[in-house]
C-alpha cells in the first residue's frame, strides 16, 4: 500500500490540509477549499520576486490571496514537515517535492491534462499547439516521478479551435477545482493506473512565438492562440493577438507566405485572417487600423 493509500484509508475525508502552489491558476483552488471549510494551517509557494526598476519585491499570486485570507505562508517546502496536516494539495507550484516530504505528507495534484498525454509544465499549451481535440484535468497522487501518479478523478472537455490558452486554461481551472472539492469531500477513494501513450509537455521556449508563416495556417493561429506570438513587419517586431483560419478561395489570388491583402496572410499551407495586432511601441488595434497605418504593399512579407 502507498503511503497516500494508507493515509486516505485512515482518513477518507482530509479535512485539514496544506496547500501548495504559485500562479494566478493556483488562485481559485484555494480560495474554493478555504470557503468550503477546509483547515488551511500552511501555504507553501514560491520566494517574493523583485520586480520594476525600483526592484520591489512581489509576492506570489497565490501568497497576495492566502495573506487576504490570513493564512501563513512560507517559500520553504519543509516547513510543512513541522505541520499537523492529512494530506497536501499542489497545483502549479513549480517546484519538485522531493521523496522525504512525500514521506511524511502525501499529496494530490490537480494536473491541466488527460494523463498520461502531457505530462510536465506547459500541458495545456502542448495540447493546444498540437491540434488536440480534447483535454481535461486530472487529480491525480503526487509521486516522486513527473506527473507519474494514479489517477483519483478526470473530467474531460473539448478545445475550441479559436479557444486562446488564456480561455481553455480559465475553463481548465473552473473544471479543475469542481472536480478536487469532490474528491476531497467525498473521500478519493482507489487511484487508477495511467493507461495510454506517454507524451511529455516541456515548457515554452520564447523562440517558439516567433510565427513561421511558411507552415500550415492551422499551426500559425495555434501558436497565435498561445499569447505573445510575433513576426516582423519593415524590420520591427509585430505582435499578433488574434486570427482565424479562412477559406483560401476568399483571396482572389494565391498567396505567399508572409504575403498580405486586405486581413488576410498567406501561409505554407492556407491562408489566415488577420483579426488584432500590436505594432512595436504601440497598444494592440484591430487589423484595419493597422494596415491604414502601415499601408502593406503586395512585395511586403511578414517575417521578411
Amino acid at each position: 500500500m502507498t503511503a497516500l493509500a494508507a493515509h486516505t484509508h485512515r482518513s477518507a475525508h482530509p479535512r485539514r490540509l496544506v496547500y501548495l502552489g504559485t500562479p494566478d491558476v493556483a488562485v481559485a483552488p484555494l480560495r474554493a477549499l478555504h470557503a468550503a471549510g477546509f483547515e488551511i494551517p500552511l501555504v507553501v509557494t514560491r520566494a517574493d520576486k523583485r520586480r520594476g526598476r525600483g526592484g520591489l519585491l512581489v509576492p506570489s499570486p497565490v501568497k497576495a490571496v492566502a495573506l487576504d485570507l490570513g493564512l501563513a505562508v512560507t517559500d520553504e517546502v519543509d516547513a510543512l514537515l513541522d505541520v499537523d496536516a492529512e494530506i497536501g494539495v499542489v497545483v502549479a507550484f513549480g517546484r519538485i517535492i522531493k521523496p522525504h516530504v512525500l514521506d511524511v505528507l502525501p499529496m494530490v495534484n490537480l494536473h491541466f491534462s488527460l494523463l498520461p498525454r502531457w505530462r510536465g509544465a506547459a500541458p495545456v499549451e502542448r495540447a493546444i499547439l498540437a491540434g488536440d481535440a480534447t483535454t481535461g484535468v486530472c487529480v491525480m497522487a503526487v509521486e516522486e516521478g513527473l506527473d507519474t501518479g494514479g489517477v483519483y478523478r478526470r473530467a474531460e472537455t473539448p478545445i475550441d479551435p479559436d479557444e486562446s490558452l488564456d480561455e481553455l486554461r480559465g475553463r481548465l481551472v473552473e473544471i479543475g477545482t469542481e472536480l478536487l472539492l469532490d474528491a476531497l469531500t467525498r473521500g478519493l477513494g482507489p487511484a487508477e493506473a495511467q493507461i495510454g501513450d506517454v507524451t511529455h509537455a516541456s515548457k515554452i521556449d520564447p523562440r517558439e512565438l516567433a510565427l513561421d508563416f511558411g507552415s500550415s495556417a492551422s499551426a500559425v493561429h495555434a501558436t497565435v492562440r498561445l499569447g505573445d506570438a510575433w513576426t516582423t513587419f519593415r524590420g520591427k517586431r509585430l505582435k499578433v493577438w488574434r486570427t482565424r483560419v479562412v477559406d483560401p478561395f476568399v483571396v482572389a489570388v494565391p498567396l505567399a507566405p508572409g504575403q498580405i491583402e486586405g486581413a488576410f496572410v498567406g501561409t505554407g499551407d492556407g491562408v489566415l485572417e488577420f483579426i488584432e495586432v500590436q505594432p512595436e511601441g504601440k497598444g494592440r488595434q484591430p487589423i484595419a487600423a493597422w494596415r491604414n497605418g502601415a499601408r502593406p504593399t503586395p512585395t511586403d512579407r511578414l517575417g521578411a
